[in-house]
């Protein structure tokens, strides 16, 4: 399987090798047209030059004369150029060849090229000359006229084009072989950069590796900018790793706590039933014990049906067509209600702090009630005797806020992060949930949150207060604009 950094690096080397075809492309067409227009400019002038000089010279001399004919020379001999000059019917009369013989004297041109200067005034061609020359050259042509505007003849100024090229070629070798190690460098770069940004992802792969063997110990070390993607990854993967360690932890203490939990009636039950079978507990003790069996065998179920409950309810809560306004002072008041016998059992005195207007909130109305009660069970559990409980009811903004609170032992300052995880069980919530796995408060802040609201807890000196929120609806009015 190819992995990420070599697909990374291919692809990042097919552009680049697009990259430098198309520029290479477009430097080679641009610029050999572009060093064409410059020689045939450059021979333009010469042309011009020389047609002036020829005029100039050819007033008082025959254009065959051997000044003129050495300046053709020393011309040529500058630019590089073959130059000629050709009388008004077309015959070579003067060369710019050193020679004192030239084979291009006396030689005719062609008559459509003549007529062609004569009638544009110039005359600009790759040709022969009609076997003029061995090969094609980049010919240019101009009449040369006296002042009076009489013809004289024609000058022309030819070079081969491989010799106007042969710098550019020289120029286009240097370039090549720079371009291709500016290429070579830039995919040494891609590969490095490919491998570097693949090796986090290498060791996230190792990571999920050992978490799918159950090692969730394992960190990716953070070496990129966090505020880049590949950063907010490796820090997103570090706090799911941390997450998921923290939850197998939860998971062991559950299973530690729920095998205890069923270790210990399920082994009283079956002592008892041994002792009465075998004949060791005597008959005039059985009923007693038969009791304890029952009274096991009960909390048993207990066990397994608070389990089953979380999970239901949790499903519930996350519901949003189970949601309906609803008066939450009134549900308050019904579900003080069921705590009256437990409260006056341990001289609690309940102070219920409720807005003399109604409160209406949007919620699961079961669920919420699950709440109350399981924070009301929380608090007459843990309130000293003779203490009071305060249930306190207000709304702030767009809110509506539950505050239950009692007097009693402080939960630990260690133990309040993780009052509302799962499974949890500090001394104080084991107390608190000695019939059960701690799923009471856990289940108070899953229905909470499921409602995209919060819950929060303070304990200090004595005084433990749980808080939540719950979304604000329109307060129903009466037809005399009194809230009702």
């Amino acid at each position: 399987m190819k992995s990420i950094y070599l697909r990374n690096f291919v692809a990042t080397a097919t552009m680049v090798a697009l990259c430098f075809l198309i520029v290479a492309v477009a430097f080679v067409g641009i610029g050999r047209s572009f060093v064409l227009d410059e020689y045939q400019g450059t021979m333009e002038k010469s042309a011009d030059e020389i047609a002036r000089l020829a005029s100039a010279m050819g007033e008082s001399e025959d254009l065959t004369s051997w000044a003129l004919r050495l300046n053709l020379s020393s011309i040529s001999s500058s630019t590089g150029n073959h130059i000629f000059l050709a009388n008004r019917s077309g015959r070579i009369v003067s060369c710019s060849d050193r020679g004192a013989l030239c084979e291009h004297i006396g030689a005719q041109m062609p008559e459509a090229m003549l007529q062609q200067l004569d009638a544009e005034g110039q005359y600009e061609q790759i040709s022969s000359l009609d076997g003029f020359y061995s090969k094609d050259r980049f010919i240019v042509a101009k009449p040369v006229t006296a002042r009076s505007g009489e013809a004289l003849g024609y000058v022309f100024v030819t070079n081969g084009i491989d010799s106007i090229l042969g710098a550019w070629s020289t120029f286009l070798g240097v370039a090549s072989l720079v371009a291709i190690g500016v290429f070579l460098a830039a995919l040494a770069l891609s590969l490095i950069y490919s491998k570097r940004m693949a090796r986090p992802l290498d060791e996230i792969a190792a990571a999920s590796r050992k978490f799918a063997r159950g090692d969730f110990s394992v960190r990716v070390k953070q070496e990129e900018d966090p505020t880049d993607e590949m950063g907010a990854l490796i820090d997103s993967f570090n706090k799911m790793a941390d997450s998921l360690e923290s939850a197998e932890a939860r998971r062991s203490e559950f299973i530690a706590n729920i095998s205890h939990e069923l270790r210990t009636p399920m082994t009283t039950i079956a002592g008892f039933a041994d002792g009465i079978l075998d004949g060791t507990i005597p008959k005039e003790d059985e009923e007693k014990y038969l009791r304890s069996i029952r009274d096991e065998t009960r909390r048993l179920s207990r066990l397994v049906r608070d389990m089953l409950d979380v999970s239901q309810m949790r499903a519930r809560a996350a519901d949003p067509t189970r949601r309906t306004d609803f008066d939450l002072t009134e549900l308050i008041l019904q579900t003080l209600l069921s705590f009256e016998s437990r409260a006056t059992k341990k001289r609690l005195d309940v102070d219920p702090q409720l807005p003399d207007n109604h409160i209406m909130v949007r919620a699961d109305k079961d669920a919420i009630t699950q709440v109350i009660y399981n924070l009301l069970d929380n608090a007459v559990k843990f309130a000293a005797p003779g203490s009071c409980i305060t249930l306190r009811l207000y709304r702030e903004g767009k809110k509506a806020y539950v505050s239950v609170k009692d007097c009693g032992e402080t939960i630990p300052p260690e133990d309040l992060p993780f009052i509302f995880d799962r499974f949890h069980k500090s001394d104080r919530s084991r107390s608190l949930d000695k019939d059960g796995v701690g799923l009471g408060l856990y289940l108070v802040k899953t229905i909470i949150n499921s409602h995209d609201e919060d819950i929060a807890v303070k304990s200090a000196d004595g005084m433990t207060e749980f808080v939540f929120t719950l979304p604000l609806t329109e307060i129903k009015q009466g037809k005399s604009g009194e809230r009702i």
